[in-house]
């Protein structure tokens, strides 16, 4: 099945465009409940400590926390939440699975400010992709981002997919587990600055790669809604994205103010605040908008390893921007 957006609420939705902040006053009021990142926050979140989503009726509401991705997308299919977010191979590997999800807005961006980096100890004899070869690598969980990224840089040098062994270890431990020589290398996602810099504070470790020498500059992955919620709440879902692009922007010029209140997130939910000064921001391109290699390049990684047939998905089914612009058309 080709994956389409086939309702006039979606183009109607999105006709406005992303770059129009204002927030329309709407009786269409929702609650989205969202899970968590451990030391990372969204730009929806800044949107609500930000008061950009008051006189929307968008309510937002922390149901816990989300190992990674998978789980993100999980619990949005059994609908114990209604935002996921994850990385765009697996937004795309549940939409091909039958999910109707529609990829709402970019959550980060991959950049030389904004990377996953691949750390060993500073005596380890790995010094190149090459030897990850049957070393044992922590991620945050399996099926994700830096699955993905293993997989490619190993496939950049002619190397099988699966000659490394990936164990899922929680952010807030990676640390310690690679210290302890659990782990042969810790891999700290680009979403997970806050511990990526206490690691680097701490000293003795060093970076073998990191994403972007495998990926280039792209999105890291995609919030995403019910195609039914979008249906059944267009006002809603537009002020949404609209609102935390804006938040997002917001960020980008204002770091230091952004640093302090993600300080704040953490801390409203029990984390370390102090890990908020090694954040590095969003990545986003201004309005946090998508470029359809963001997609285009994982749906060829997919093709070729069998995971998706060849030519049944292109960017422009899966991006909103593009929908809108052709249903406002």
């Amino acid at each position: 099945m080709t994956i389409s957006i086939r309702s006039l609420g979606l183009g109607t939705l999105f006709a406005i465009g992303l770059s129009g902040y204002a927030a329309a006053q709407s009786p269409d009021e929702v609650t989205l409940r969202y899970l968590a990142s451990h030391g990372s926050v969204s730009a929806h979140e800044f949107a609500a400590e930000l008061g950009y989503f008051d006189g929307t009726g968008i309510k937002l509401e922390n149901v816990g926390y989300a190992s990674g991705g998978p789980e993100s997308l999980f619990g949005l299919a059994s609908g114990s939440v209604d935002i996921g977010s994850a990385a765009t191979a697996a937004v795309i590997n549940s939409i091909a699975s039958g999910n109707d999800f529609v990829a709402a807005y970019p959550t980060n961006g991959i950049n030389e400010q904004v990377k996953s980096i691949f750390y060993v100890l500073e005596d380890s004899p790995i010094k190149s992709i090459e030897d990850i070869v049957g070393k044992t690598i922590a991620v945050n969980t399996l099926g994700a981002h830096l699955d993905y990224a293993v997989r490619e840089a190993l496939h950049s040098k002619g190397l099988p997919q699966n000659a490394a062994n990936l164990v899922a270890v929680p952010g807030p431990q990676l640390e310690q587990t690679l210290r302890s020589k659990q782990v042969d290398i810790a891999a700290v996602g680009y979403w997970q600055a806050t511990f990526n810099g206490q690691i680097l504070d701490n000293g003795g470790v060093r970076a073998i790669f990191d994403d972007t020498d495998v990926l280039g500059e792209i999105a890291g992955g995609f919030a995403v809604l019910r195609r039914d919620f979008v249906e059944e709440h267009p006002e809603a879902a537009r002020n949404f994205v609209e609102q935390s692009a804006r938040a997002a922007d917001w960020s980008r010029e204002n770091p230091e103010e952004a640093r302090a209140l993600l300080a704040k997130i953490l801390e409203k939910r029990g984390e370390n605040g102090a890990l908020a000064k090694h954040w590095t921001g969003f990545g986003l391109r201004p309005g946090a908008r998508a470029t359809e290699r963001d997609l285009d390049f994982w749906i060829g990684v997919l093709e070729r390893e069998g995971s998706l047939p060849e030519g049944k998905y292109k960017a422009s089914d899966l991006l909103l921007q593009n929908i809108a612009s052709t249903a406002a058309n």
